[in-house]
This record gives C-alpha cells, structure tokens and sequence, in this order.
C-alpha cells in the first residue's frame, strides 16, 4: 500500500523517545509523530499522552524521498467547522545576553502573577526584576574580584618587586 501525504491511518506505537513516537502502520512501515504533532497543547514528556502499544489515529504530514514518514496525531483529529486549537503563546526575542526568545505571557510574570508595566519592568508586589537583580550581581562580584587581587598581590612569591 502507497503511503501518500494526506492520508489518515491508524497504527499502533511500537517506540517512544525524548522527541516523539515511532507510530507501525500497515505493512511494516514505521512513521515518527514528532512531539510538538501529539496534541494540541504543550507536550513535555510524549509518554504522558502515549503508551507503547496504543493504537492511534494519525495523518500523514510529509513522505520523505529516503523514505521516512512524518506522522501528525493532532492534525489527524476530525475537528467540527470553525473549531480552533488553543492559541500558542506569542514569542518576543529578550535582547539580553545569550539573545534566544522569551514567551510574552499578555502581563504576567512567571509565576502567572499580574505585573505593572509602568513600573520599569519591576512586577507590582514589590520584588526586582530579572535586570535589577543581574545589575546588581554584576556590580557585587567586580567588587570582590577586586578586593581579592588587592589582597593577593602581595602574597605572591618568588623574586622581583611588587606587580602593578
């Protein structure tokens, strides 16, 4: 049987890894559901939603020309018209160090909290920010450096005068 993109199937999982599920179709052909087609909402561990054995409903999203076969569980689901999944969080790049992308909660700290956007990104219940307490990290520790290469450059050994 020709595997064609488009098609839903079912077949039964027969792996599961940190990225996905290996998902047996007819005939011994192997598909992989890769974590983020399991379902709709955020998966963290595949063997929370999946078990070795388990026969699942899947369509098939793409056929590869070396002959794998990417499989998608959420897209497979026969949804009623005007049905939409739940909204993915907005990404917005952070611009600090390291660069990478923090999710834009819609006014919330992490923990879920309300946070004041007047407040210079401080959250309202009174705690420093993420930047607030960096600065202060970076400040404290040049302090000590410093006052350790004070306190070390005399107890050097070996000959010649003090360094500078």
């Amino acid at each position: 049987m020709a595997i064609e993109v488009g098609a839903k199937l079912e077949g039964k999982v027969t792996g599961i890894t940190h990225f996905g599920a290996f998902v047996d179709l007819s005939g011994g052909v192997t598909g992989l559901v890769h974590i983020s087609e399991i379902a709709d909402n955020y998966v963290k561990d595949v063997k929370d939603h999946l078990k070795i054995d388990d026969v699942v409903k899947v369509k098939v999203i793409n056929v590869d020309k070396d002959g794998k076969i990417g499989l998608s569980i959420k897209q497979a689901i026969d949804r009623p018209e005007g049905h939409q999944p739940p909204p993915q969080r907005e990404r917005v790049s952070s611009g600090g160090p390291g660069g990478g992308e923090r999710f834009n909660r819609g006014g919330q700290d992490r923990g879920g909290r309300p946070f004041n956007k007047q407040s210079s990104g401080r959250p309202a219940y009174g705690k420093p920010s993420f930047e607030d307490k960096m600065s202060r990290f970076l400040k404290d520790s040049e302090e000590r450096i410093s006052s350790l290469k004070k306190n070390t450059e005399g107890k050097r050994g070996g000959r010649g005068a003090k360094r500078v």
